[in-house]
């Protein structure tokens, strides 16, 4: 049986808070857990963020309340060398590099930089110009849907398709964009309706605190988990707060890998570890007392007991009336 494996993104975004020796780290971490992805956040504030921008309130509550949403930001980005110095070390260490681009610069750079999968991020699903660029590589798309309707996740797919990447080659990601998410606002259902209508893969993307709703998510179908990772929750920064520090982020992925092996291929069979148990927890048609020879079976002598290594007694009619062939003790199999 092969077991469909899910692609697990560790997302580390701006949780390196501009240190590269703080990235590596998280990288590290992420190869400990086994993740098959770190993904980061590439982005220019100048590019993205106006001066009119507010932060949200649990960026308020997680960074200094002084700096503006774009000193906030400015702060975090990842320049060139940085990227490639991070891809490297991504190299050496067995794991994907992945990063989402924010702006159509950065598109570019890591379209440049060679990344096979371009990451969209849950406030670009209503950026035109954006998905047109994204859309025109024709590489693998994995799109987040934060905030988002089905009517928009719909239209930007079309976006994707006419820029030049196919509905195939998409995998939209369930989403709430609210750190940390309320338990009774993630609404996994929401994800079968994505892929149910739209004729999508799909998977989850996920900003609960704890780990057992991506585990869910899995269980119900996702091909993808995206799930933000810190080596601190308690350090300063916008994402650390709503992020899993790495024991759990490895106890994440050992769940998942447990999760897909549990759901199986889907066929009603005995196992191979349980098929050995099958005598020893059935039944068989027994002598209750003591039967002679031409004697008739009936419900009066005999009786089903342990081990399952006699006639079955879903063949108790047919026993019932026939003339016993010799002598029986009590609880001797039924010959």
């Amino acid at each position: 049986m092969k077991i469909l494996s899910t692609l697990i993104i560790a997302e580390a975004g701006v949780n390196h808070n501009g240190s590269v020796k703080t990235a590596k780290k998280l990288i590290d971490a992420a190869v400990d857990a086994g993740a098959d992805i770190v993904k980061f956040q590439t982005f220019t504030a100048d590019a993205i963020v106006s001066k009119y921008a507010k932060k949200a309130k649990y960026q308020e509550q997680t960074t200094n309340a002084d700096e503006s949403h774009y000193e906030m930001i400015k702060k975090l980005e990842l320049d060139k060398e940085t990227h490639l110095q991070l891809i490297s070390y991504c190299d050496t260490r067995g794991i994907q590099f992945l990063s989402s681009p924010f702006d159509i610069k950065s598109i570019s750079l890591l379209n440049e930089l060679g990344l096979n999968i371009f990451k969209v991020p849950s406030g670009e699903i209503t950026n035109l110009p954006y998905l047109r660029e994204i859309g025109s590589y024709g590489k693998r798309i994995i799109l987040s849907t934060g905030m988002s309707t089905i009517s928009e996740i719909e239209m930007s797919l079309n976006i994707l398709e006419k820029a030049g990447t196919s509905r195939n080659q998409i995998t939209v990601l369930h989403c709430n964009t609210e750190y940390p998410t309320p338990i009774v606002d993630v609404n996994l259902k929401a994800m079968l309706t994505i892929r149910d209508k739209l004729e999508v893969s799909v998977g989850y993307s996920d900003h609960t605190q704890g780990i057992e709703i991506p585990i869910a998510a899995v269980a119900i179908g996702a091909s993808v988990i995206e799930k933000h990772f810190t080596l601190d929750r308690n350090l300063r920064g916008p994402d650390h707060h709503a992020s899993l520090e790495p024991a759990e982020l490895k106890a994440m992925v050992k769940a998942i890998r447990n999760i897909e092996k549990a759901m199986g291929d889907g066929i009603k069979t005995p196992s191979a570890s349980e098929s050995k148990n099958i005598t020893i927890a059935r039944k068989s048609i027994v002598a209750s007392k003591l039967i002679k020879k031409g004697e008739l079976f009936s419900t009066s002598n005999l009786t089903v007991k342990r081990p399952g290594l006699g006639i079955s007694p879903m063949q108790w009619d047919s026993i019932i009336g026939q003339k016993a062939d010799r002598n029986y003790q009590a609880d001797d199999l039924i010959r």
